[in-house]
């Protein structure tokens, strides 16, 4: 017993008539996110480098708006129930070879169709319960991401009022020094200031002894 026809099967879909691609080339991104759900196929064709991963893209998006809006699903309970692409017109056209022959060329176009369909309940049971872990986890690392970014700044806090503690306790460790170098210049000048007086006065005090000695010694020699 065969399958059912192509515009039989159950769905809703989205046909893009005319493209100028292979039909060959487009169905190798369409093997890759037929049963697929949405968001999965999304993600696939956003890190397929080919060609076709971009206009598939277009279809799928489509698909999914002609499901939202026309028939009332929620696009998070779709999947790719059908993909494929039928060969389109193709252009002949002609290019000189050598002796007067002509070689053909193919120009060929596709029609790409994306059917969209309702997950079943156990599989979108498996999807949610898989969703909810995943939030679940991303929840726990941003948690987690938070509160090492809390505990890094805590210690970054405390290291910055460390050091300007540090910086204080040196400031008024050399503002005392300074105070304590000032005083004992201070007295250091005081004191050679009464050297300087004492030793002058001893000076005039030996100066004015050997002048009364020498007054003394004239008188004498006068008297005689």
């Amino acid at each position: 017993m065969t399958g059912p026809k192509t515009n039989e099967r159950p769905g809703t879909r989205a046909v893009l008539r005319g493209y100028h691609m292979s039909a060959s080339k487009a169905r190798v991104v369409l093997n890759l996110i037929r049963g697929e759900d949405v968001n999965t196929a999304r993600e696939i064709l956003a890190l397929t480098s080919r060609e076709a991963a971009d206009v598939v893209g277009k279809v799928l998006a489509s698909a999914v708006a002609n499901a939202v809006n026309n028939d009332g699903q929620s696009a998070d309970e779709l999947y790719v129930s059908a993909a494929f692409a039928d060969e389109g017109v193709t252009m002949k056209r002609f290019s000189p070879r050598a002796r007067g022959r002509a070689g053909k060329i193919l120009k060929r176009a596709c029609h790409i169709t994306v059917i969209v369909s309702r997950l079943e309940e156990d599989r979108l049971e498996v999807l949610r319960a898989a969703r909810n872990a995943q939030a679940t986890a991303s929840r726990s690392r941003r948690v987690a991401s938070s509160r090492k970014r809390a505990d890094q700044q805590a210690s970054l806090n405390k290291r910055e009022a460390a050091q300007e503690a540090e910086a204080l306790e040196a400031e008024a460790t050399e503002v005392e020094t300074d105070v304590t170098t000032d005083v004992v210049t201070d007295v250091t000048t005081t004191d050679v200031v009464e050297t300087t007086t004492e030793t002058s006065d001893e000076a005039t005090d030996e100066t004015d002894a050997s002048d009364e000695a020498t007054d003394v010694v004239e008188t004498e020699e006068t008297e005689k």
